[in-house]
């Protein structure tokens, strides 16, 4: 246990709270290292039967990794702390896989702000999820708005979602709420938030074997409490858009229609990075066809390339350090963002034998 990562078992549940209120538990190497190691303790632990992830704040389970970190190490060599980055990337995927092939039932208690790192430790996979959303719940995949691209799985999640769903969330890195986290397919259940009391009597009072069918019937008549959700009216709209062959023919496409959503989506992508919308596209586009080992190993190159580049370093430049928001992107405008650039993204860092997740299968 950790001054963030506080862990325990309850009745047969293993409880992770994370405890960094001050920076939204924004994902420090130590906190992904206490969480990989809480995970790999229990994982063939008999008294532990289910795992639940929470925060110890009802401003957000986790608003992602720790940017000014990555700033900060970013522009040093190795001496310096560089390498830190390197292991910051490499195990936080490492812990990405370890979640969504999880053998036991993996709980999020998805309540406030979850962006980008924070969506990476509460997707699990199909076997082992219950993701559980709020009223409060902000989700968002916002990484080229910091000269970035979704990582933490982004690229598998993402390119799944139903329609071009993925896409829109992707390259706008708009936030969501509960009903479209729903729609989308990235919650399972509505709790409201004046419930959370009741559901932590109920985690009491239940043996882990039995915890995620008793959340799920616990949170079956507030179904219908979560609203309605806009994506699934806008529906039509984002799969005529976001299924354009480019990210200039989507931002023509959005220029052309007269609804408000899609000038509001138009807006936003106007503001993020062009290169790394470009280079997001082509990695939902590559991450479709792969399985979530090799999108992890994917996004793990990518994230070197994009150190390399700076993008990203700009970019927090501007939204985080110095706050002028006004990041100057390389190069500035979509136009000069050219196929050799973006492909310049996808060229081998390691060979196979020598990738740092090589051994994730």
């Amino acid at each position: 246990m950790s001054d963030t990562v506080e862990t325990r078992i309850a009745n047969g549940t293993g409880i992770i709270t994370l405890n960094r209120p001050k920076a939204l538990n924004s994902l420090s190497l130590d906190m992904v290292r206490a969480l990989t190691d809480a995970l790999l303790a229990w994982r063939d632990e008999p008294a532990v039967a289910a795992v639940l992830i929470r925060s110890s704040s009802e401003k957000a389970l986790c608003a992602g990794g720790d940017i000014r970190f990555f700033h900060q190490v970013g522009q040093l060599p190795p001496q310096g702390g560089s390498a830190l980055l390197e292991d910051f990337f490499t195990e936080e995927y490492a812990l990405n896989h370890l979640i969504h092939f999880y053998p036991k039932p993996y709980i999020a208690l998805m309540d406030g702000v979850v962006m980008g790192g924070g969506m990476g430790i509460s997707q699990g996979g199909p076997e082992c999820a219950l993701r559980i959303v709020t009223e409060r719940t902000k989700m968002a995949m916002p990484e080229v708005n910091i000269g970035m691209f979704p990582d933490v799985g982004g690229s598998h999640f993402l390119s799944h979602a139903p329609g071009r769903l993925g896409w829109y969330l992707g390259l706008t890195g708009a936030t969501i709420g509960a009903a479209d986290a729903l729609y989308v397919g990235l919650a399972d259940v509505f709790v409201p938030s004046a419930q959370l009391p009741a559901l932590d009597a109920l985690l009491a009072s239940t043996p882990g074997a039995d915890v995620p069918a008793a959340i799920r019937a616990f949170a079956a008549p507030f179904a219908g409490q979560a609203g309605s959700s806009e994506l699934q009216a806008q529906r039509d709209l984002i799969d005529r858009c976001f299924g354009a062959a480019s990210v200039a023919d989507t931002m023509a496409a959005l220029e052309r229609e007269t609804d408000p959503f899609a000038h509001k989506a138009l807006g936003a992508m106007r503001q993020r990075s062009p290169l790394m919308m470009c280079v997001t596209a082509e990695l939902l586009v590559r991450g479709a066809s792969l399985g979530v080992a090799d999108c992890l190993r994917l996004e793990r190159a990518l994230v070197r390339r994009t150190f390399e580049h700076g993008e990203i370093l700009e970019g927090v430049r501007a939204l985080v350090i110095d706050k002028d928001n006004a990041p100057r992107w390389n190069p500035p405008a979509l136009a000069q963002v050219t196929p050799g650039m973006v492909a310049d993204f996808f060229a081998p860092v390691w060979p196979a034998h020598a990738h740092p997740l090589r051994h994730l299968d």
